[in-house]
C-alpha cells in the first residue's frame, strides 16, 4: 500500500466548490443591526467586489483565477498519507488517512484563502488590507499574500498568542506586515475595550472589531478575514477536492472525515466538497472539532449574533457563545473564536454535520502520539482533529470495525514548542467553559426580530 499519493500539479483543481449549491436550505440571510438584509453594497466599504459576488453565491462551481493557481502551485497539490504507523500503535483495523496542509510557506491550510484574497483587493486597487489573527498562522499567511501581490498588511493579534508565539509574530514581520498586540490603543474599539479591561488577553473578536474599524475608515484599506465568512469556505474546499481525487487514485473513500473547528475554514474546507456525496446519497460522516474551553457546536445556540466584540459587523446567523465571550489563553489559538461559520452552523443545525469538544490534555497527547509514529509535529489546533481521529481508531478496535478515516492536518507545530514545553512540564490543565458563564454572555446577544 503507498502511504504517500500525490496529485500532478496539472491535476490541481480548477474551480472552487461552492456547498450552496447542494444545501437543502438556502443560507440564512445576513442582517443589519435593524433587523434588515444586509445588501451586497453594504459590504464595498471592506471587501472588493469579487469577494462580495462569492459571499452571496449560491454557484456550485466557481473558477479560480490562473494568477491564484500560479502561486498556489508554490505548494499545492498538498499530499495525501496513510499513516500506517499510527495505525499499528493504536493496534486498529481502521486505516487512517491525512491531508497534510502544514507543506505551504506559511506551515498551515491558511493561504489557500489568503492568497486569492489579497489577488482580488489587488485586482480593484486596493493598496493596504487589516487584518486579526490568533495564533498566527492566518496573519503569517495574509502577510504572505500580501508580498505576493504587493499589498500593506496591517495584523492586529490577539495579546495572548502575540506573547505566546513571538515567532509567527516574526514570520509576519518577515514577509512585510506590521503586527500588534490587540486590543490597542490604535482604534476606538481597542480603547473601548482597554478602558474596561485593561489587563485583556484580547480575543479574535476584538482583533477583528479593530481591523474592520481600521478598514472601515480608510478608502485604500480593506479587511481580509480567515475563517467564518463564506468565501473564505469557498477557498478552502480546494483540500477536499484534492483529497476525493487522490482517494480515487487509490480506490478509497472515507466512512469519517475529521477537522479541527474554529471559525470553520479548516473544516469546510475538508469536508464540504464530500458533503456534495453525501447530498447525493454517499455514506460519510463529517466530524467538526472543537475545544472544550470554547465549545461553539456543541454548548452555544443557534442564533443572529456580531462577529466581533464592538458590534461593527453585520448579524449573522450561527452558533455563538455570544459576541462578548472571553476565551482562555488555551495554546490552540486559532480555535478561540465567540461563533462559527454560517454555513457550518446551518448544516449542523439541520443534522447534516456532526461535532465533538475534546479537552486540551487529549488534544496534545494525541499530538505528541501522531509526531512518534509519523514524525510530523502538529499545531495545537491540529492535534484536534488527530485527537478525534485517534479516538474513533481506538473504537475501531474494540468493534473491529475496519473504517477508513480522514483527517486534515491544518498545519504543523514547529512555531508552537513553547506550547508542547508546557505540556511536557505538565504547565498545561483541562479547562471546560463553565455553563454559567456561557449563559451570561448569551444574556448580551442582539435582539432581533
Amino acid at each position: 500500500m503507498k502511504t504517500k499519493i500525490l496529485l500532478k500539479e496539472a491535476e490541481m483543481p480548477t474551480h472552487w466548490y461552492n456547498v450552496v449549491a447542494d444545501m437543502p436550505n438556502p443560507p440564512a440571510a445576513i442582517l443589519a443591526p435593524d433587523g434588515n438584509p444586509v445588501t451586497p453594497d453594504a459590504l464595498s466599504a471592506i471587501f472588493p467586489e469579487a469577494i462580495i459576488e462569492q459571499e452571496v453565491s449560491a454557484q456550485r462551481w466557481i473558477p479560480i483565477p490562473e494568477e491564484v493557481r500560479e502561486v498556489l502551485t508554490l505548494w499545492r497539490p498538498s499530499p495525501l498519507y496513510r499513516a500506517e504507523r499510527l495505525e499499528q500503535a493504536l493496534n486498529t483495523p481502521a486505516k487512517i488517512y491525512f491531508k497534510n496542509e502544514a507543506v505551504s510557506p506559511a506551515g498551515s491550510h491558511k493561504p489557500n484563502t489568503a492568497v486569492a484574497q489579497a489577488y482580488y483587493n489587488k485586482q480593484q486597487g486596493i493598496k493596504r488590507l487589516t487584518t486579526e489573527t490568533g495564533a498566527g498562522q492566518w496573519g503569517c499567511s495574509i502577510a504572505l499574500a500580501g508580498q505576493m501581490f504587493g499589498l500593506d498588511v496591517r495584523v492586529y493579534m490577539v495579546k495572548v498568542s502575540y506573547d505566546q508565539k513571538p515567532y509567527r509574530r516574526s514570520m509576519m514581520q518577515t514577509w512585510g506586515a506590521e503586527v500588534f498586540p490587540s486590543p490597542t490603543d490604535m482604534t476606538q474599539s481597542g480603547r473601548h475595550i482597554l478602558e474596561k479591561h485593561p489587563d485583556s488577553d484580547g480575543s479574535l473578536g476584538i482583533a477583528i472589531s479593530e481591523a474592520v474599524e481600521e478598514a472601515a475608515g480608510r478608502s485604500d484599506t480593506n479587511y481580509a478575514l480567515g475563517s467564518v465568512l463564506n468565501h473564505v469556505i469557498l477557498h478552502q474546499t480546494i483540500i477536499g477536492e484534492e483529497a476525493k481525487k487522490q482517494f480515487e487514485m487509490i480506490g478509497e473513500y472515507p466512512d469519517m472525515i475529521f477537522a479541527p473547528c474554529g471559525g470553520g475554514s479548516n473544516f469546510a474546507g475538508v469536508a464540504f466538497p464530500f458533503f456534495a456525496d453525501k447530498a447525493s446519497g454517499k455514506e460519510v460522516e463529517l466530524v467538526a472539532v472543537e475545544p472544550t474551553s470554547c465549545p461553539t457546536l456543541t454548548k452555544g445556540i443557534y442564533a443572529y449574533d456580531f462577529g466581533d466584540t464592538e458590534g461593527l459587523t453585520p448579524l449573522t446567523k450561527m452558533y455563538t457563545l455570544g459576541h462578548d465571550f472571553m476565551p482562555p489563553g488555551i495554546h490552540a489559538g486559532g480555535l478561540r473564536y465567540h461563533g462559527e461559520s454560517a454555513l457550518v452552523s446551518q448544516l449542523y443545525n439541520e443534522g447534516l454535520l456532526s461535532a465533538v469538544a475534546i479537552p486540551q490534555l487529549e488534544t496534545f497527547e494525541a499530538g505528541v502520539l501522531f509526531a512518534k509514529t509519523q514524525g510530523i509535529i502538529p499545531a495545537p489546533e491540529s492535534c484536534h482533529g488527530v485527537a478525534a481521529t485517534i479516538r474513533e481508531a481506538k473504537r475501531c478496535a474494540e468493534t473491529g470495525e475496519p473504517k477508513t478515516l480522514l483527517f486534515n492536518l491544518s498545519g504543523h507545530g514547529h512555531f508552537d514548542m513553547s506550547s508542547y514545553d508546557r505540556y511536557f512540564k505538565g504547565e498545561l490543565e483541562d479547562y471546560d467553559y463553565p455553563d454559567e458563564a456561557i449563559q451570561e454572555s448569551l444574556a448580551n446577544l442582539p435582539k432581533v426580530g
